[in-house]
């Protein structure tokens, strides 16, 4: 049986895969394992027994009875819960590290479409769980215990405008922070940006923070109903912001995903600038500010070989992990790294946060652009990526595409033709049985005639 808890929480079909007796005794065991493993034994309220978590959601109409039923189960385990309503994702993260609270939760299935949700958790300090203990979590589902009874059951408290303001309030403050008279600079005075926020979590936040540093914001996907998060909006369908940027002359623009943890830009041609060189920019400006701790940048293995060559050429090193933002995010800790991310926009700054944080990766984006002069297109072009192909092979065994020795052959005998100009990577699916081929090369004709190669040899030899 697969893991209920994937790369980033446990994710599917509301009502379906992820019902409220599901979401109940998720709520019920997080409480049991992250209350007995928290620190709130030297806090003041430990002799109470009071345990206290932080529940937020996305915008999905699914999202109501989820966050009911998963409260449900945290406050039937003794916990005082916090419902803060709509908020994005690395808002949690954030209210949990600040706030006196054993776990943080999110009911979002990020970029996925409407009718998906998931939940997933953050323990004390805004950090989310490591594989062993979203193991065991999932292992003590649905098992009997010794409940509380009494007094010792917990509360279900709202509180939406508090939380949502002290979130806006820290954003605000990583690029403009308030003087002693509590005069805020507005460093983004004179920038008019298209901001796309999926109709998602992030529809008041994103907006309010950058016109609060002064940006001249257009807003566009910004009233969600319930049902159409991420439906043809967003950054998993730009085409809207493309076109709105060109129309409304603004100098650049960023989409958000669902739960806003992560975020795209645009220039202003409409062209698309992508995590990668999102990172590209923001590594450089922080190399240059003194704070890219070890000048390095902790990337994926999806990351464009471009990326890797353009920070050699400037004194960045880079450190690759496996793909997902927590596993980029356990190797920033390890290493004491300040800056990584994914591609796809995930982008960690451990100066301000715990997790990637699409909202917080807009603003430092724009600061940049103000800050150096320079024009978003003319940034983005100091990170040029290699030409791409990427094929997914199904229906193959996935676990042997690291040791079938003709697979493995043909990826040396590809490797040798693309030599430094280009690269070569089979990933295995996390979640189906198939293998993805990716290729980077000098040309698209040439990563295109090798990715097709090299998916024929995936597809006749890990046959199933």
């Amino acid at each position: 049986m697969p893991r209920l808890f994937g790369t980033d929480g446990a994710r599917g079909l509301a009502n379906g895969f992820l019902t409220p007796k599901l979401a109940l005794d998720m709520g019920d065991a997080a409480a049991r394992v992250l209350g007995n493993s928290s620190t709130a034994a030297d806090s003041d309220d430990a002799h109470h027994g009071r345990r206290r978590a932080l529940v937020g959601r996305d915008t999905r109409v699914s999202g109501d009875f989820l966050a009911a039923a998963l409260s449900a189960g945290m406050s039937s385990a003794g916990f005082d819960v916090l419902d803060v309503g709509i908020i994005p994702t690395p808002g949690v993260a954030y209210l949990t590290s600040v706030l006196n609270v054993e776990m943080g939760a999110v009911i979002s299935a990020s970029h996925n479409p409407m009718p998906d949700n998931g939940i997933k958790f953050f323990a004390r300090g805004g950090f989310k769980l490591p594989d062993a203990k979203e193991d065991e979590i999932e292992s003590i589902m649905g098992s009997d215990w010794q409940r509380p009874t009494g007094a010792g059951v917990g509360r279900i408290s709202h509180d939406i405008t508090t939380a949502t303001n002290m979130y806006i309030d820290h954003l605000v403050d990583t690029i403009a922070p308030a003087d002693k008279s509590g005069t805020r600079p507005q460093p983004l005075r004179g920038l008019r940006i298209v901001a796309d926020c999926a109709n998602g979590a992030t529809s008041v936040v994103a907006p309010e923070a950058l016109r609060r540093t002064g940006a001249d914001v257009v807003v566009i996907n910004a009233s969600p109903d319930g049902y159409n998060i991420n439906d043809h909006a967003g950054s998993t369908h730009p085409e809207q912001l493309q076109a709105m940027v060109r129309a409304s002359g603004a100098q650049m623009g960023v989409a958000f995903d669902g739960d806003a943890d992560r975020c795209l830009a645009v220039d202003e041609d409409g062209t698309m600038v992508n995590g990668d060189q999102i990172m590209g920019i923001l590594a450089r400006a922080y190399k240059r500010e003194g704070k890219l701790s070890h000048d390095t940048l902790v990337i994926t293995v999806m990351s464009n070989l471009g990326l890797i060559l353009a920070l050699k050429d400037m004194g960045i090193k880079t450190v690759q992990t496996n793909v997902g933002d927590r596993y980029v995010l356990e190797e920033m800790l390890r290493g004491d790294y300040t800056l990584g991310g994914e591609q796809s926009g995930h982008v960690i700054n451990r100066e301000f946060a715990t997790t990637g944080d699409g909202t917080l990766t807009a603003l430092r984006l724009c600061y940049e652009v103000m800050d150096s002069g320079r024009s978003l297109k003319d940034l983005a072009a100091d990170f040029p990526q290699l030409p791409q192909q990427l094929i997914n092979v199904p229906n193959v065994d996935k676990l042997s595409a690291g040791t079938n020795a003709k697979v493995q052959e043909a990826v040396c005998r590809e490797e040798k033709l693309l030599a430094d100009t280009g690269r070569v990577l089979l990933r295995p699916s996390g979640t189906e049985p198939l293998v993805r081929v990716m290729v980077e090369a000098a040309t698209q004709e040439q990563a295109d005639e090798v990715c097709r190669r090299l998916a024929d040899v995936v597809a006749s030899e890990l046959a199933l």
